[in-house]
């Protein structure tokens, strides 16, 4: 069982401290900019940053759906984590800036992989994908947060 890494980033033509209130607002704004392989999305205590927990249903592949229950910290300045009650699955969200009026998101899951074929599988493709679903939600943010 290896762990499995998948990484995204994208530039927002907005300050830091705004991009990470934003990113931080799971019952405004996080809800809004969830493209289409997120249902059943349900702030469950809190709602802004620390102490948030959230629930979703993340539609991986046309097999693969994850119930996700997640439990959100911020141990850093500029940086959400969001652990996963229901699995090996820790997603980490930082914002620094980037120049002026400028933001760099930078987002990584890591997670405990299958072993055998499907291990290997999994770690070759999982990572593009989850990449992409994340790049879908980043460009729904950037045009949420830049307006």
């Amino acid at each position: 069982m290896a762990q499995v890494e998948a990484t995204t980033e994208r530039v927002v033509a907005a300050d830091a401290e705004k991009v990470f209130d934003a990113l931080a607002d799971y019952s405004g704004t996080r809800a809004r900019v969830l493209p289409e392989q997120f249902s059943e999305y349900e702030v469950r205590e809190g709602g802004d940053g620390q102490g948030t927990v959230v629930h979703w249903k993340l539609q991986a592949t046309s097999k693969r759906v994850r119930d996700c229950l997640l439990e959100v910290t911020e141990p850093t300045d500029g940086e959400l984590v969001e652990k996963d009650r229901n699995s090996s699955m820790v997603t980490v969200w930082r914002v620094t800036p980037a120049g002026e009026g400028r933001s760099r998101v930078v987002v990584t899951s890591t997670w405990t992989g299958a072993g055998g074929i499907g291990g290997f599988f999994e770690r070759t493709f999982a990572p593009k994908g989850l990449g992409r679903i994340y790049d879908a939600l980043l460009a729904k943010f950037a045009a949420e947060v830049e307006k």
